[in-house]
């Protein structure tokens, strides 16, 4: 498995991936034409500070992590996801996050928030076992993007690179 930035080659794996997650594992109404970003990800993700990567095995997208430029030194994390076979053990979710982190440093963002469901209680505890504190949605930053199914909100203090 390798993790590495998003290319348009990749769109069709990335769908597949997060749709699915989505609505049939975690029962959550929404639909694709709900996520436009998902197919304009070099548009909307790939600008200013922000990234888009996916964890890739043979040839098949199994995990995203992407980072949206909110400006002021803060960035949002969005569309983490990791396929069931590749949770856990094989610390996908972790690798992915690291990969973020470490862009974020070297972009010179200091504060990473992200929202996501009270479903994700997975979710939930990763963040918060990788340094994320959880926060109350009036204290996010004006140009923090919310999206209609968050309902739990955190974030992250970056430390300057060395």
């Amino acid at each position: 498995m390798k993790i590495r930035e998003y290319q348009l080659a990749d769109q069709q794996g990335v769908l597949d991936l997060i749709v699915p997650i989505q609505q049939q594992e975690f029962g959550i109404a929404i639909t694709l034409e709900d996520q436009p970003d998902l197919c304009q990800v070099r548009s909307f993700y790939q600008t200013g500070k922000g990234n888009f990567w996916v964890a890739e095995d043979n040839g098949v997208v199994v995990g995203t992590i992407a980072l949206i430029d909110i400006g002021a030194g803060q960035g949002a994390l969005r569309k983490m996801f990791v396929h069931k076979d590749y949770r856990g053990a094989k610390q996908t979710a972790k690798k992915l996050l690291d990969v973020l982190l470490n862009w974020s440093r070297e972009q010179g963002l200091r504060e990473i928030y992200l929202g996501t469901t009270v479903k994700f209680l997975a979710a939930h505890r990763f963040y918060e076992k990788n340094g994320f504190v959880e926060m109350a949605k009036e204290q996010l930053p004006s140009a923090f993007p919310v999206m209609k199914v968050d309902s739990r909100f955190y974030k992250y203090i970056l430390e300057a690179c060395n």
